[in-house]
């Protein structure tokens, strides 16, 4: 395994982790999820990603039950969670204040994440996705009291624009405040211009670190939907998540999705010529970025886990003459613009 440090911190996190939006908690049962877990843990991994929102935060206690099941030490793991949509006591009655990222929500939010995963920090904690109706103010100011409080370490954006997060580091300057130091924004070979574009000045300005999701874009990169049908026992066959339904929904109708599947089979004979599989490619063409801190990855099998953890390894494989042939296929290289001086 390799790590490498988090953004302009002294945290270091296993540049493959494991996530809990479909693994922990709901598609995958209680079982396997723990072999999951445990399959990572022995290859190398030390940072696992869930959130409130979860599978109504049964992903937070799975996971809790899972590091005690196995007496992991707390100082071997980086523990993240999500504060933004509420869990299960936001469906119940006068919940207004149960989502967003108010004072309130944020510190009752990491409690109640706190008590379900039973532990008594994060290392990690984002906001999951902007909340446009609270001042930013009052965002910064509560996520560094929670970091104050030791209820956690570092504080991060996931799915924020490039403006949000200077505007965030605006305020925390202006108030001598800690600033996110991580974004958590989808980016594969098929999504690259937040990470390659929008993000551009953040990283040297800020010390921006990026713990990336869906590196195979919903499983398309891993070629299983290469035959344009939905094979049985695949997440998008089975998963009762409502974003999974609703691409499986419009699986046959999506023009775009489809034009994705074909850049996917075109990628195959490169993964064959350096003799992996065309998951291990995606996830070692994201790994090559040296932006990326960590490539949050899925897994309903122990088997999965360790063949995205092998693209470790092959990362080496991807000379700049492969990485240019891979550029000539997939043809969406985002293109910086020239700063304009007046």
């Amino acid at each position: 395994m390799e790590y490498r440090l988090l953004g302009r911190s002294g945290l270091k996190v296993s540049v493959i982790s494991l996530g809990g939006w479909l693994t922990y908690g709901g598609h995958v049962e209680k079982q396997k999820t723990f072999d999951c877990m445990k399959a990572a843990f022995d290859a190398g991994v030390n940072f696992f990603d869930t959130a409130e929102a979860y599978a109504s935060g049964k992903s937070e206690v799975v996971m809790g039950e899972c590091i005690r099941k196995y007496g992991w030490a707390r100082n071997e793991l980086v523990i993240s969670t999500k504060i933004n949509w509420g869990a299960a006591f936001a469906s119940k009655g006068h919940a207004e204040n149960s989502v967003g990222l108010s004072r309130k929500h944020i510190i009752e939010g990491l409690n109640a994440s706190l008590k379900r995963l039973g532990l008594d920090y994060v290392d990690l904690v984002y906001a999951h996705r902007p909340d446009r109706l609270t001042p930013m103010e009052e965002t910064v100011r509560a996520f560094n009291h929670v970091i104050d409080q030791g209820k956690a370490f570092y504080w991060g954006t996931s799915e924020w624009s490039a403006e949000e997060i200077a505007d965030a580091w605006r305020v925390a300057d202006r108030l001598g405040l800690i600033g996110p130091l991580m974004e958590q924004p989808q980016y594969n070979l098929l999504v690259r211009n937040k990470v390659e574009k929008e993000f551009h000045d953040l990283y040297a300005k800020h010390g921006l670190g990026l713990t990336t999701f869906s590196p195979l874009k919903m499983g398309l990169l891993s070629g299983k939907y290469n035959g344009f049908t939905i094979p049985e026992g695949s997440r998008l066959s089975s998963s009762s998540d409502p974003f999974t339904k609703a691409v499986r929904e419009k699986f046959d109708t999506d023009e775009e999705m489809k034009d994705q599947i074909s850049t996917t089979k075109k990628l195959e004979p490169v993964a064959k010529e350096l003799g992996i599989t065309l998951s291990q490619l995606a996830i070692a063409w994201i790994i090559k970025n040296p932006n990326i801190s960590s490539v949050i990855t899925g897994a309903s099998r122990p088997e999965q886990v360790l063949e995205n953890v092998e693209a470790v390894k092959h990362a080496d494989k991807l000379t700049p003459e492969i990485m240019e042939k891979i550029e000539k296929i997939v043809e969406n290289k985002p293109v910086l613009e020239p700063r304009r001086f007046t």
